[in-house]
């Protein structure tokens, strides 16, 4: 009986969004429009939870680009709706459309002359009637076996709210850049921000050494530097070639006396170099489509200025 109750209850949501499809018409660009010519911040409100909804569709807007804020009905009508000018754009949530604390605010929105957007299931309502668009939201069924609690209800106004905020990136032309400097923190940031010179060796962190350095100084100074490799430079301090513990294993099997002998001779020539300034998560995928640990990295005038060791990557959160 739970089993198929479960089940019942998701296939009755997946029908309820599924409906949305074929209202997304000209109401829905009305409301697109609005939206994307505001001059404010788009507001939205709604009781109980619809208002949870609301504050959801809120942050979603907000973090693709659309300055928004969520406002509780009950507050707005005991002070909050200060804070509402000509300017925004409000967004009303009800199921009904009959919300008391809601459809409480017609009047003063009236007077303020704020465009206004219901999302209702009811598109005869008093709050759709007095809404400069209305979207329907309405569902067939809800999912509460008492027929009481909101569920494909508010589903279908979250989904709605989604389809607003991902045609909202569209027409704004938000990119990826852009997304990222709305979430500094945490992983997305640091995959779409954080740059290869944010987390490279630099200075005296990562082993630089001549051509002509014995193989016995460059493990000393890649041991020092607790790096796996060393970056080679020729006398104008062009990097010329990288030496990792993978060269020393490979020549030493056949060449004992390896540890007097110059860098150059048994150093990977010409590697593979990065720009200081290209995204760290860019690098990563070089790295890994490469099968190598560690890369160069360079300036614009490609002057060696840092070594990238796919661990600091990893330690740096990127992947």
């Amino acid at each position: 009986m739970t089993i198929k109750k479960a089940k019942e209850v998701i296939e009755i949501e997946a029908d309820s969004i599924k409906a949305l499809t074929k209202r997304i018409d000209k109401d829905f660009i009305k409301a697109l429009d609005l939206l994307s010519k505001c001059k404010g911040r788009v507001i939205v409100t709604g009781m109980g939870k619809t208002g949870l909804i609301g504050r959801k569709i809120a942050a979603t807007l907000s973090s693709t680009g659309t300055p928004s804020i969520s406002m509780h009905s009950a507050d707005a009508v005991h002070g909050d709706l200060g804070q509402v000018t000509k300017d925004d754009v409000l967004i009303l949530i009800s199921n009904s459309g009959e919300t008391e604390e809601t459809t409480r605010l017609i009047p003063s929105i009236k007077r303020i002359k704020v465009k206004t957007i219901a999302m209702t299931g009811n598109p005869k309502s008093t709050l759709a009637k007095y809404s400069d668009v209305t979207l329907d939201v309405s569902v067939k069924k809800e999912g509460c076996p008492l027929g009481l609690a909101p569920m494909a209800s508010t589903t279908a106004t979250l989904v709605m709210g989604d389809a607003l905020a991902a045609c909202l990136i569209l027409r704004k032309g938000i990119k990826k850049e852009d997304f990222a400097s709305f979430h500094p923190g945490g992983s997305l940031g640091r995959k779409l921000l954080l740059k290869v010179e944010d987390v490279m060796r630099k200075g005296s962190h990562f082993p630089k050494v001549k051509e002509e350095t014995p193989v016995k100084n460059v493990l000393l100074a890649i041991t020092r530097a607790r790096c796996g490799s060393a970056c080679i430079v020729n006398t104008k301090g062009g990097c010329v070639g990288i030496f990792t513990d993978g060269d020393l294993r490979r020549h030493i099997e056949t060449d004992l006396n390896i540890l007097s002998k110059p860098v150059k001779s048994v150093m990977t020539k010409t590697p593979k170099t990065i720009q200081k300034d290209m995204l760290a998560v860019e690098a990563f995928q070089i790295l890994e489509s490469k099968h190598i640990d560690e890369l160069p990295v360079l300036d614009k005038k490609k002057k060696l200025v840092g070594l990238l060791d796919i661990q600091d990557l990893l330690m740096a959160g990127v992947m």
